[in-house]
């Protein structure tokens, strides 16, 4: 973000004092900030406070003209490099999906031609409601970024979604937006995510502790590049992306036959999923009943996908997982070696602050020459840059 010039527009939420958060970030990142402000927003942070941090004036009115050889609203849509709405009140949002312009950010949003990232922040019920969600997508389908809000408390005194996310984790991702973009365009990459889980009855199952949110980094970061991506998911995590077409399964089965089916038209395959190893050979049809102390399950290898569609490849270049609890380097390249892989990506499991479930991981990227870089403990987002830049530059 050094040297860029961003527009931070602020509207009327509670969560308009994490904005001047956001705004000391953003300056720090190296970024000229330039704010504007709603009515709304006004009544819960002034525009003092953001001139003080940013050594700019805030615009917070339409017809307020200072220099008469410039049009201000023009002036800033055209100055920015990129724009951020946050918080993004659901009255905003409306107005931006809708091309309303009757207020000093609804006018000059409209006039902005820049990249735009917009940050949710409203009542649970307001984002849940369909004309809410219908707005998004059509944000979305206008290529502008949605930072989604989170499960938190709100200020109607409970939690549930619509909190703002918090300002770092806002840096974190415009950051992975702004280096990231285009770097893929034209290709195709198919990403797995999520732990497959095999039937053992029809309420009981086997699985794994894998929540998707690696994958689905993964996914989101090489859409933010410029990729076309499928992800074929055993998650119920929810991602909504233009660039990203979403195939939902459960099964090992069921994500061979999805992966089979549209690695012919893919360039890149990334297999992040926690696919099971074994299933039951027997699936109940009816609920198993208590009877004794014990039950016993003969279980059966599942389908390697890896392996599969290994006999499919082309010229695509596969990127495998290895999700290790001991001899990571050494089980990790068996596995590049006997899978064919053009890029494996391992990580040790049973350390709980980057195990299954975290929002951070630590990656050692491993290709036939062995490990050729290891990343710190950092977030899962931040190691999605890492991958794209080195497809970027693999694939060139």
């Amino acid at each position: 973000m050094k040297n860029m010039k961003i527009a931070l527009y602020v509207t009327g939420s509670i969560a308009a004092y994490k904005s001047l958060t956001l705004a000391r970030l953003l300056i720090k990142n190296g970024a000229d900030v330039r704010v504007v402000m709603s009515n709304g927003a006004q009544k819960f942070v002034t525009p003092l406070a953001f001139q003080t941090l940013t050594k700019n004036n805030v615009f917070i009115d339409t017809f307020d003209e200072p220099n008469p050889k410039e049009i201000t609203h023009i002036d800033i849509a055209t100055w920015s490099d990129l724009t951020i709405v946050a918080p993004a009140t659901a009255n905003t949002i409306a107005k931006m999906a809708n091309g309303i312009a009757d207020d000093v950010v609804s006018t000059t949003l409209l006039a902005t031609p820049t990249k735009k990232i917009v940050v949710p922040a409203m009542n649970n019920n307001m984002w849940d409601n369909c004309s809410t969600q219908r707005n998004i997508k059509q944000l979305e389908d206008d290529g502008i970024n949605i930072l989604y809000p989170t499960d938190g408390f709100l200020a109607e005194g409970y939690a549930a979604k619509g909190r703002m996310i918090e300002p770092e984790e806002i840096i974190q991702k415009v950051q992975q937006i702004v280096a990231q973009t285009e770097i893929l365009s034209g290709k195709k990459i198919l990403v797995t995510a999520g732990g497959t889980s095999e039937p053992i009855d029809p309420v009981r199952y086997i699985t794994n502790r894998s929540s998707g949110k690696m994958g689905y980094a993964i996914a989101e970061a090489c859409a933010n590049a410029g990729a076309k991506v499928k992800l074929i998911t055993a998650s119920d995590m929810k991602i909504s992306h233009p660039n990203i077409e979403i195939e939902p399964v459960i099964t090992s089965n069921d994500m061979l036959e999805a992966v089979k089916g549209s690695f012919d038209s893919t360039d890149v395959l990334i297999m992040a999923a926690a696919v099971s190893d074994y299933k039951s050979e027997i699936v109940s049809d009816q609920k198993i009943k208590k009877n004794g102390d014990y039950l016993e399950l003969r279980l059966k290898k599942t389908p390697d996908i890896l392996k599969e569609i290994s006999k499919q490849k082309n010229n695509q270049f596969i990127v495998g997982f290895a999700a290790e609890t001991q001899d990571l380097i050494a089980n990790a390249t068996k596995k590049l070696e006997s899978k064919k892989l053009d890029l494996l990506l391992a990580n040790d499991v049973s350390n709980d602050k980057i195990g299954f479930n975290s929002d951070d991981n630590q990656i050692s990227f491993i290709d036939k020459n062995g490990v050729f870089e290891k990343t710190n403990i950092e977030s899962k987002a931040s190691i999605s840059s890492k991958l794209v830049k080195i497809l970027s530059e693999r694939l060139d």
